[in-house]
């Protein structure tokens, strides 16, 4: 028998009720869901900044987004785009719980948002405006949009929330730390129900950066192919609405999946390099605050950024804890590119519509698995396969060594069943996709970052 979740022994189980995304594949999660499903692209050529000088012009960006659509309550030019994102999938979220907007403000309730680069694109009108006329001809409106905390400060403003509104800065893997304290938040006490999830906007700094790093695709982003030649920026909000079993049951709200726990850690030890021995003790950490066994683990939903050296830690630190009997991985990101702190979040969404629908998703571009990741890794290429995944594990992972997984599982009244059980099901999972697993040669359809 596996120990009891946490949220079982220590606290409240908490259940995902909401979802909110806007993404390069659409707006809201039933538009996501179906574009992710069918590794449809969401990446193109770049129209938010000049990319004259750079030899790679592919991006995930939204297009004709206009926040003024989707606010209620938030003047939409008074903030940045970032926090446009996160106000807009904040109210999709509520919307899609059922909750009526008005009560939000009477309750313990708050938000916790992830990011990356906080608002770089007006970061990059104040530095060109700089550039061109000097630090005084900077507008006091447009500084006033800078602050990366403003990001779930839109969250709260926008629903009338008085509860915290906490930005976290630790780059790619920040939704999922966000995601962390929100769940402690819930299952202690401290919180009638929160939102959780991250936002990110593309900007010339960003792709620059990347860039320089010798990172970026020249094409799409090919997740563990052979031939994977880096990752393609892009942006987008997502939130995802947390709170108790309990609640959630006693309203008659839909449940996409159950948060069971989460690990974080760091590895301390290089800037960009990812360290496959402290992935592989993060894995550990989540896996032991969820109460679930390796052996449960139906589903991957990778950090699978489509670098080389990326995609082989990964690789190489699931099998320091699965051997190798690894569970099916795929990677969003060949869909929609990296959406920056954004991108946990949407893998979490991927994560909990897997679990309710039955499905694992696919990695889009995917010709010919990389041979050097060694036997028995199943990508689920080109579009998604049916299943029945009771445990799926979310990836994230950022410069500076911040690592940040979640663990999700198919909601059930009693979640005491025996590891034989979840066995089963993991085994049958794995069998399906056996004859679905690319050798080398082979084509897949579907396009993505």
């Amino acid at each position: 028998m596996p120990p009891e979740t946490r949220a079982r022994a220590e606290g409240r189980r908490v259940v995902v009720t909401g979802i909110g995304v806007v993404s390069s594949v659409g707006i809201g999660v039933a538009a996501f869901t179906e574009a992710i499903r069918a590794g449809r692209t969401g990446t193109f050529p770049i129209t938010s900044f000049p990319t004259e000088g750079f030899p790679v012009t592919m991006a995930g960006e939204v297009s004709d987004f206009d926040a003024a659509d989707w606010l209620e309550r938030l003047t939409a030019e008074e903030w940045g785009r970032s926090a446009q994102f996160a106000a807009v999938a904040a109210r999709l979220a509520v919307r899609d719980a059922g909750i009526d907007p008005e009560t939000l403000g009477t309750v313990a309730a708050g938000s916790v948002m992830g990011t990356t680069g906080g608002e770089s694109t007006v970061l990059q009108e104040l530095a060109e405006a700089a550039h061109a006329g000097g630090l005084k001809s900077l507008a006091p409106e447009v500084v006033w949009r800078l602050p990366a905390s403003r990001i779930a400060n839109a969250v709260n403003s926008e629903l009338g929330l008085t509860g915290e509104a906490q930005t976290v800065p630790t780059a790619c893997s920040a939704s999922n730390f966000a995601l962390g304290y929100a769940y402690d938040l819930v299952s202690g006490g401290e919180a009638d129900l929160m939102l959780a999830g991250g936002a990110d906007a593309v900007n010339r700094a960003t792709h620059a950066g990347f860039f320089q790093l010798g990172a970026l695709s020249p094409d799409v982003c090919r997740p563990f192919d052979a031939e994977r030649a880096g990752i393609l920026t892009a942006e987008g909000g997502v939130v995802l609405l947390l709170e108790p079993l309990t609640a959630a049951l006693a309203r008659g709200a839909r449940i996409y999946a159950e948060l069971l726990g989460y690990g974080a850690n760091c590895d301390a030890r290089h800037m960009v390099n990812p360290d496959a021995g402290s992935i592989a003790e993060c894995i550990r950490l989540a896996q032991a605050d969820a109460g679930v066994g390796p052996e449960e683990i139906d589903y991957i939903c990778a950090h699978g950024t489509g670098t080389p050296t990326n995609d082989a830690t990964e690789i190489a630190a699931a099998r320091m804890v699965f051997g190798d009997r690894l569970p099916p991985i795929s990677s969003i990101k060949s869909a929609i590119g990296h959406t920056m702190g954004a991108a946990s979040g949407l893998g979490a969404v991927i994560c909990c519509m897997a679990l309710r629908d039955g499905f694992l998703p696919p990695t889009a571009h995917l010709r010919a698995v990389d041979p050097k990741l060694g036997p028995g890794v199943d990508p689920v290429p080109g579009t998604a396969r049916p299943a029945r995944p009771r445990v799926a594990q979310n990836h994230g992972f950022a410069f500076g060594g911040n690592n940040a997984i979640t663990l999700f599982g198919r909601y059930e009244a009693d979640r005491s069943s025996k590891v034989n059980e979840a066995s089963e099901a993991s085994e049958a999972n794995r069998a399906n996709g056996a004859h679905g697993r690319v050798a080398a040669g082979a084509a897949s359809g579907g396009e993505g970052t």
